[in-house]
């Protein structure tokens, strides 16, 4: 191939207007020129054999970012770019003096059209190789692709946005790991999952690339052994996956850790952990049903995610409390079961709250097991500020709680009060903690500013099986 030259350039870009004389120059100049017009072929007006590129497949295919653009090819492929408009680099390209005399020396250009929000996922599957390795299913032209879905089997009951591969493209730039980088075996079925399986299960979950991240640290932090995901998915309980976010991420994804926030009306909150749910759901074959023997779940099985509140400098946050680094950003993951209304409107000592709680502590899954189940305790701000304005940090609160939900053993026997439940005798010697001391009872801080309510949500924790299942934070990576 002869050596020639590329323009690119748009009719809405007030430095490609103004090198009309620039082109009729080079196109005089004698080396082969040809110029592309991404929104009017009829622009420029000094070329009469403009190249129409409003369907961009050029300027995809040259990796156009700014207009105007100018390229010099050889045999070889480029030689070499110019982008913007600079009287030197133009020059040397197209090998001629004094192009655009009278015209300022230098001018930036424009964004080009293939580069806009959505653009460049859309061309890349029109034009280039997506990269995808998910098998693709057809829908018929006058199908309804959210129907679809529901037809086969891939909701969680709520309909899901269909994961076209633009979708998927677009999912996959919110992470900086490759597509086909293998995270885990997903549960019941231990099928290897890939980053793109992920992206696919975010965009039904609705998620924004933004929050790719943090769906990542979720399934990996699952797929952790102490987790024991394969355990939660098939238990007859009521649990499921519950993500606590600490760290720079939630504030930049826009997570709600105030008002409601575990309640609807945040896109973040709402779908992050949903798109672990479809995910067990479609890649690994975790099905109502099923593998999901649940006696009656819970509403929050299709997800619930919260960001902690790290307003106040003096608290020390919940992923920072369990090794993460101060400054990075973690999830803590959960087997929750429901959330618990705690209401306490009189207390206004630390010692009075905290007394006040354990009597709703005691009572996660039974009042007479002990170490048995695991719990999250999130305090409200008023709560919170009673501990606060005492001088009471993490570790006094966390001390006079499990202080305070410690009982004596023989009033947790089986059959003790005429209650059957109970603990085993050998295990009812002495007094025993209501949560294991390293990991059974987690505080966070979040909620609204105004109400002295405070939120508990009880979690399975598979029996007394300290060493086999527990809660698990993970730190978010990119």
């Amino acid at each position: 191939m002869s050596e020639r030259l590329i323009v690119v350039a748009k009719r809405d870009c007030p430095t490609c207007t103004m090198l009309e004389d620039v082109y009729a120059q080079l196109k005089a100049g004698g080396t082969p020129l040809e110029v592309y017009s991404q929104d009017d072929p009829g622009f420029p007006e000094s070329i009469s054999d403009t190249v129409d590129d409003r369907e961009l497949e050029a300027s995809f295919r040259h990796d156009i970012e700014i207009v105007p653009t100018l390229i010099r090819l050889g045999a070889d492929g480029e030689r070499g770019r110019a982008v913007g408009w600079h009287r030197g680099e133009w020059e040397a390209l197209s090998g001629l003096d004094g192009l655009g005399a009278g015209l300022p020396a230098q001018q930036p250009g424009c964004g080009a059209r293939n580069v806009e929000p959505g653009m460049p996922e859309r061309l890349r599957v029109r034009f280039g190789d997506s990269g995808l390795k998910a098998r693709e299913i057809a829908v018929g032209a006058y199908d309804d692709p959210m129907e679809s879905c529901f037809e086969r089997g891939w909701t969680d009951g709520l309909p899901v946005v269909p994961p076209t591969d633009e979708r998927v493209l677009r999912m996959l730039a919110g992470t900086t790991r490759a597509a086909d980088e293998i995270i885990g075996a997903i549960p019941p079925n231990l099928v290897p999952c890939t980053v793109e399986k992920v992206a696919i299960n975010a965009v039904m979950a609705g998620c924004k690339p933004d929050y790719m991240p943090v769906v990542l640290g979720i399934v990996e932090g699952a797929l952790q052994r102490l987790f024991a995901m394969h355990g939660l998915l098939c238990t007859t309980y009521f649990s499921g996956p519950v993500a606590i976010v600490n760290g720079p991420i939630a504030r930049a994804i826009g997570m709600n850790s105030g008002i409601n926030c575990l309640g609807q009306g945040n896109r973040a909150n709402s779908t992050i952990c949903r798109a672990l749910q479809l995910l067990i759901r479609n890649v690994g074959g975790g099905e109502p049903g099923g593998i999901d023997r649940a006696t009656f779940g819970n509403p929050g099985k299709i997800g619930v995610c919260v960001a902690e509140d790290e307003s106040d400098e003096g608290w020390t946050p919940l992923a920072q409390a369990r090794g993460v680094a101060e400054g990075r950003s973690a999830v803590t993951l959960f087997h929750g079961d429901g959330v618990t209304a705690f209401i306490d409107q009189k207390s206004r000592s630390p010692e009075e709250l905290s007394r006040s709680l354990a009597m709703q502590l005691v009572n996660v899954g039974h009042p007479k097991l002990a170490q048995w189940c695991n719990a999250i305790l999130l305090l409200s701000p008023e709560h919170y500020a009673i501990y606060r304005d005492a001088g009471w940090g993490r570790s006094e609160i966390e001390a006079a709680l499990h202080e305070a939900t410690t009982r004596p053993a023989a009033e947790l026997v089986r059959g003790h009060g005429g209650v059957g439940e109970g603990m085993d005798l050998d295990e009812a010697v002495g007094e025993l903690p209501k949560f294991w001391r390293d990991h059974g009872l987690l505080i966070a801080r979040a909620g609204g500013p105004a109400g002295l309510f405070s939120a508990i949500i009880g979690g399975w924790a598979g029996g007394r099986k300290r060493e086999v299942i527990q809660p698990v934070t993970q730190e978010i990576g990119t």
